[in-house]
């Protein structure tokens, strides 16, 4: 047995929660604001059950607050405040319609709905709430969402390929083990 057994479901659960963390910050470096957390919320709902799955999209938008307020040096407002909180409600909205996709659908139809159910809530949601605080509509002109749309499947396809790679690694181990089972 291996140190850190992929098969385990424990081993699966604490790898998804550090997992995200770490990639928001690392989006965050990158990106800052246009972290892809539709793209977390989906990759999480894919891969966990719904409690794991808010708890990961949960430790990733924290480690992106983090992140902002402490290294970025975020301002110290009631508008950073309120848009860091919204930001994490949405995030956890847009976990919760990646899952229903994933009940609906499975295989890579059921992940792509997933992806896109939380894109639509997480951009929606955004939008709403520019259009009740009558922010500067510029920040969702098509381009920009179309951006933020690349950012967001292309993280998504990333996460979605280290998966998959995981899950056949872990397929050839057992094989593996299998094969070697049977020759002693």
């Amino acid at each position: 047995m291996t140190a850190i057994d992929m098969d385990s479901l424990r081993s699966r659960t604490a790898i998804g929660l550090i997992a995200l963390p770490v990639a928001s910050i690392l989006f965050t470096l990158g990106f800052a604001c246009a972290v892809p957390l539709a793209a977390f919320a989906a990759i999480a709902a894919t891969s966990s059950n719904r409690r794991d799955a808010l708890a990961a999209i949960g430790a990733a938008w924290l480690a992106n607050q983090a992140w902002g307020f402490v290294f970025r040096h975020y301002p110290m407002d009631w508008q950073t405040f309120a848009w860091g909180g919204a930001l994490g409600v949405i995030a956890v909205l847009s976990c919760e319609a990646a899952g229903a996709a994933t009940r609906q659908l499975t295989g890579v139809v059921g992940a792509c709905a997933a992806f896109l159910a939380a894109f639509l809530v997480y951009e929606g949601s955004l939008i709403a709430i520019d259009l009740v605080a009558d922010q500067n509509a510029e920040d969702f002109s098509a381009t920009t969402v179309l951006r933020i749309f690349l950012i967001n499947a292309c993280a998504f396809g990333g996460l979605w390929a280290l998966k998959i790679l995981f899950k056949g690694m872990s397929f050839a181990r057992k094989v593996s083990e299998t094969l070697a089972s049977r020759q002693i």
